[in-house]
């Protein structure tokens, strides 16, 4: 995928040789940028002392004030008039979008940190170079005669072009290492068993330019707000993507040989084995992100056709316990969690499919009620993150230790709140509820389509519709939807907002409805969403719902009894969303089950 790039051109007539911050105080007055005292502040400023940084770092540096709306000229605000002023296109470097491997190859990593240039884009006529130093240009002959390409410079900020210089040529030449390493051999896969009998080197996980890939791996994963690492072996070469607020974006492509290194030094960080690629296996790595918080990763490898993929889930402890409102609880919906939560024994179910958020949910809700007076204990399929005030379990088949087995050496550990990661047969399910008959407060999840069907689910396993109403204390369902990107979203005029107070007005919901609509910068990626957030439907089981169950128990004429009694279904709860310029209303029609 090529960069975007924001074409801005000026007329002004060019400079010739480096800059300097004196120049481009007296450029930004003469544009009518900065009044004539805040430039002469400046030179004031500036001039107290020498300094070797970049003249654009140093002019951000002191929070010049631009003339039409007092706003300090940050660094991307004043590359961008740069950018302008020198005929050229602005670029914000987006990492995902620059394949490293080619642009690499087209300079040495000192010839471009000697003229402080970066390659961005490759194509058959042209290569891309991004310069903080517009109005130097002697190397561009030499460039283009290398390439053999005709060269366009764009502006970027200093900052990101030193960052991702280091960045881009370390892993470049990590690759190309790792690759001489180990030749070219991809393994056996599907359509290559006939090549067994080659005797091509293996590359060694511990090599130290394949150690080098994989942190770099990480590292770019938790700078990108990553969820999902996936290592793809493919006919010719090895895939990696990142999952980034619910959307794969493809971000390297390497040689198998290489690829496969990497799977190798990940199992075995992860106490895998590292042999074994003809069945599934699971692991687990704990490491720490660019601020120095621990970070937990779930691994998954599965044999396909070309090879051993593997998938690292990423859970971040800030992302796994959340307060109500930033897991996107209505206050409506919020009072009625809490006061859920709050009941002595019983179960609380969570619902949705997978990757909804569920985890999250019950991790933050069990985070907030796990104090010193209190014993919670889990059992998990798998652990999905170690939590120093829980007693976590983890399940294990191969033992003969599933979730009933596991529930039943719980309850004689004394426990007063216990989360069972899955009910997914009757007799996780008979646990669960001779658990709450018991004297304990119970939470776990169902996979169903909205809370209501968790009643029935129940009874499909076959739970009596008395064990039901006995324990049964309320079903959240929920979804997760992508929100407006806060920087560039902006009022959607023809948006039907007849269509959208349709929706609410059966609930007697009123407000100053402000549909917004993406629009795409560069701090979302030109996406125009920025982050996700829940929508929540929750059901809480009142004694007219419990008669409904045992002598009525129609899924319809269940949720018209849940709704009756205060629940919102998921579908409102986004279309409240929109209402409030949070979200758009293709991705609640997306995500949610139909109003019925």
């Amino acid at each position: 995928m090529s960069p975007d790039l924001k074409t801005v051109k000026h007329s002004k007539p060019a400079h010739v040789g480096p800059l300097d911050w004196r120049h481009l105080v007296h450029w930004l007055h003469a544009d009518g940028v900065v009044t004539e005292a805040e430039a002469a502040r400046t030179v004031a400023r500036c001039a107290q002392a020498e300094s070797a940084q970049h003249p654009l770092l140093r002019l951000a540096s002191v929070s010049m004030r631009r003339a039409s709306d007092n706003k300090a000229l940050d660094i991307e605000l004043l590359t961008q008039w740069l950018a302008g002023r020198a005929g050229l296109d602005y670029l914000r470097i987006d990492p995902l979008k620059v394949d490293v491997g080619k642009v690499a190859d087209t300079m040495s990593a000192a010839f471009a940190e000697r003229h402080k240039i970066l390659p961005v884009q490759l194509t058959p006529a042209e290569l891309v170079v991004a310069t903080s130093e517009p109005f130097v240009t002697d190397w561009v002959a030499e460039v283009e005669r290398q390439s053999r390409r005709h060269v366009r410079r764009v502006v970027a900020n200093p900052q990101d072009i030193h960052k991702y210089t280091a960045e881009f040529f370390s892993l470049a030449k990590s690759v190309r290492l790792a690759q001489k390493a180990g030749g070219n051999n991809g393994g056996a896969s599907f359509e290559q068993l006939v090549e067994l009998g080659k005797t091509n080197k293996q590359l060694d996980a511990n090599d130290q330019s394949v150690v080098q890939v994989v942190d770099w791996l990480w590292q770019y994963a938790f700078d990108q707000r990553a969820s999902d690492i996936h290592l793809e072996p493919r006919r010719e070469q090895g895939v990696i993507r990142f999952r980034i607020d619910g959307i794969l974006h493809p971000v390297y492509q390497m040689p198998m040989g290489v690829l496969n290194a990497m799977m190798a030094r990940i199992k075995l960080l992860g106490r895998m084995d590292v042999v074994e690629k003809r069945r599934p296996q699971d692991g687990r790595i704990k490491t720490r992100n660019p601020r120095g918080d621990e970070i937990e990763m779930r691994l998954s490898t599965l044999p396909t056709a070309f090879g051993e993929k593997m998938v690292m889930r990423i859970f971040d402890p800030d992302n796994a316990v959340k307060d109500l409102d930033a897991l996107g609880f209505s206050a409506h919906d919020a009072q009625r969690w809490e006061a859920l939560v709050k009941r002595p024994h019983g179960i609380i179910l969570v619902t949705g499919p997978t990757g909804s958020g569920k985890t999250t949910t019950l991790y933050s809700t069990l985070k907030r009620v796990a104090t010193e007076e209190v014993n919670v204990s889990t059992v998990e399929d798998p652990i999905e993150m170690i939590e120093p005030s829980f007693n976590q379990t983890q399940v294990q088949p191969q033992l003969d230790f599933g979730f009933p087995e596991g529930l039943r050496a719980l309850m004689r550990q004394d426990p007063d709140i216990i989360m069972v990661g899955e009910i997914r047969d009757l007799q996780t399910a008979e646990m669960a509820v001779q658990a709450a008959l018991t004297g304990h407060l119970v939470f776990s999840t169902l996979h169903t389509n909205d809370a209501t069907s968790a009643v029935t689910r129940l009874m499909e396993l076959g739970i009596p519709s008395y064990l039901i109403n006995a324990t049964l204390l309320g079903v959240l369902a929920q979804r997760l939807v992508r929100t407006l990107c806060k920087e560039c979203k902006v009022a959607d005029e023809a948006a039907n907002r007849e269509e959208l107070w349709e929706v609410v007005k059966p609930w007697q919901i009123s407000g100053g409805f402000k549909p917004y609509r993406p629009v795409g910068c560069v701090d979302c990626r030109m996406t125009g969403f920025l982050g996700r957030m829940g929508l929540y439907e929750l059901l809480v089981v009142s004694e007219a719902f419990k008669a409904k169950v045992s002598h009525e128990p129609n899924i319809d004429v269940l949720k018209r009894q849940a709704i009756a009694d205060g629940m919102r279904p998921l579908r409102l709860a986004g279309a409240m969303r929109v209402a409030e310029g949070l979200t758009v209303i293709q991705e609640v029609l997306s995500s949610t089950p139909p109003l019925v």
